[in-house]
């Protein structure tokens, strides 16, 4: 399609002169006229270029019109062609009707009507180009803001292709420095795990020097005073060594915690005498806590451990004296990248040495430690920071040397009332008692703690019947031989566990208790309480295995009533 044939008159006006004189007016006035012989030739013009068409209405009259109306309805939408039809006087109904008929098929149309001047006729003509030229230039834009619209389209694509290569480029940038981190990081844990290992090594040979060192000793030695002293020594290792495995578990934040309410001042204050056996006399301890101050929700145990750490640690940075001030505040609202809420900051503050930056970017690593071989593991701000984040909360120091140090512990807020304060550290333990308290089958699989617990019941007045697995346990009990209560193991050979073994036991003999130990191992320990069987952590001391038992037998009795008065 040309732009001149765009801009010409098609001329369909076939009885007698009408077309020739039509066109030749039409060419005098500078337009370009095409004659149409018939409506066929006139409909395969129009596609090639028209500006208006010419029509004679006794030219159509009669026709089929049906192509025309066709290629009328496909005109593109910037499209609407102009016709002039030059009519008769004829006002016949009839006619009348079919002219209605045309106009509405043809839609943009002006009617002349016979006699009619040259000028007239070519005035009208133009006017219909001009309409016509003005759809062209619409025609035009629509194509400009077409070919825009591709231009952007493929810019569009061609940046878009660029942004894929350059965030594939991303990409792989960053699983490279995926990968490098996960190396140092493995390089750290090795090294981490390497200090552990040492760490470890050291203590817990010095504590089964202590124990295995005090047995041979005893053997020898017949002087009661000198024998209490070996005795108490191999005590104070034990206990050491359970302190030790504890804060290896609160490092890892897997020491199983128990959070309840706890009322600050009445839980730590309630510490004063302990703390002031643990402290030297030229170190004083302050407690500042509000009466405003909120309750928290932590594990009220694992709280003192934490604050005595925190005390002994501040001891021994002040070796010509000082004052250590535990102080609580109220925090609302807090919101950074380790808390969001309301919380309760324990600061452990004392006057001592202080720390130097690059002391203070590794106070919380696993054994790490300013203090002489032998004077401390390096676990006790581990142990602190773990049990801040595994209490939901977190742990930070402040320091400077010569300015003494603060160690601030982030607690959860509790919006539940505490009870009173429960102490892990009592200072007036219960003393074991010798009874005739029942039948204990013991499961356990190390002859040497088997043959220590069964001492242990034995001095609390059990008898014990001892088998080395679940398999000889339920053997045991098919016997029926009267047994009390169960008491094995977690984690044993043979393929059931201790877990698995309480639940066989529920099965075969409902009227028999379990109470479970556990050294450590988070899944077992896990099941057994979503299962509700009672756990005794290792290792433990006479006192706690008594109350233990108790505790488990009567659980196990109030259990056993409740489901006799529902079944009633």
């Amino acid at each position: 399609m040309s732009v001149a044939r765009d801009h010409r008159v098609l001329v369909f006006a076939p009885i007698g002169r009408d077309g020739p004189a039509s066109a030749e007016l039409f060419r005098s006035s500078g337009l370009e006229a095409t004659i149409c012989e018939s409506l066929p030739a006139l409909l395969a013009e129009m596609p090639s270029g028209v500006g208006a068409v010419f029509l004679a209405e006794e030219g159509i009259f009669g026709q089929d019109t049906a192509a025309l109306a066709e290629w009328i309805e496909r005109q593109p939408p910037w499209s609407d062609l102009p016709f002039i039809i030059l009519t008769s006087h004829r006002e016949q109904p009839a006619v009348v009707a079919w002219r209605r008929g045309i106009v509405d098929l043809l839609r943009n149309v002006s009617l002349v009507e016979r006699p009619v001047q040259p000028m007239t006729l070519a005035s009208a003509v133009r006017s219909a180009m001009r309409a016509r030229r003005r759809q062209y230039e619409l025609r035009a834009l629509l194509e400009a803001r077409e070919r825009a619209a591709q231009e952007l389209e493929t810019l569009v694509a061609e940046r878009t292709q660029a942004l894929e290569e350059a965030n594939r480029q991303l990409r792989i940038e960053m699983d490279e420095r995926a990968r490098v981190e996960e190396t140092l990081r493995q390089a750290q844990k090795i090294e981490a795990i390497g200090q552990l290992t040492g760490g470890v090594a050291h203590d817990f040979n010095n504590l089964l020097m202590v124990i295995s060192g005090g047995l041979e000793v005893l053997d020898r030695q017949a002087d009661p005073d000198r024998r209490r002293r070996i005795m108490q020594g191999m005590t104070q290792a034990a206990q050491r060594g359970a302190s030790l495995t504890r804060q290896l578990l609160a490092f890892s934040r897997r020491q199983k915690l128990h959070p309840e309410p706890v009322e600050i001042a009445l839980q730590i204050g309630g510490m004063r005498e302990l703390l002031d056996r643990s402290l030297r006399g030229d170190v004083h301890v302050e407690f500042d806590f509000p009466d405003s101050l909120w309750p928290i929700e932590v594990d009220p145990g694992e709280l003192e451990l934490v604050i005595l750490n925190l005390a002994v640690n501040a001891r021994d940075a002040m070796p010509s004296g000082g004052t250590i001030t535990v102080r609580g505040e109220n925090l609302s609202a807090i919101k950074d990248e380790q808390l969001d809420g309301d919380f309760v900051r324990l600061s452990v503050i004392d006057t001592g040495v202080g720390m130097s930056e690059e002391t203070l970017s590794h106070v919380f690593e696993p054994f790490f430690t300013t203090k002489d071989i032998g004077k401390g593991s390096g676990l006790g701000l581990a142990q602190v920071h773990g049990f801040a984040t595994q209490s939901r909360g977190t742990a930070r120091i402040k320091s400077q040397v010569g300015h003494g140090t603060s160690v601030e512990l982030y607690l959860p807020r509790s919006q539940n009332r505490p009870t009173r304060a429960r102490h892990l550290i009592d200072l007036d333990k219960a003393r074991p008692k010798r009874s005739s308290n029942g039948q204990i089958l013991l499961v356990e699989d190390d002859d040497e703690v088997a043959a220590l617990v069964s001492e242990m019941l034995d001095q609390l007045g059990y008898e014990v019947t001892h088998a080395a697995s679940g398999a000889a346990a339920l053997g045991a009990l098919a016997d029926g031989r009267p047994v009390d209560l169960v008491l094995s193991d977690i984690m044993m050979p043979g393929g059931m566990n201790g877990v698995e073994l309480a639940r066989e036991i529920g099965k075969r003999r409902s009227d028999v208790p379990v109470l479970l130990t556990s050294g450590y191992s988070e899944g077992a320990v896990r099941n057994a309480e979503a299962a509700g069987i009672q756990i005794l952590q290792k290792p433990f001391q006479i006192a706690e295995l008594a109350a233990a038992l108790d505790a488990a037998r009567s659980i196990f009795r109030s259990g056993n009533a409740s489901k006799r008065s529902s079944g009633a």
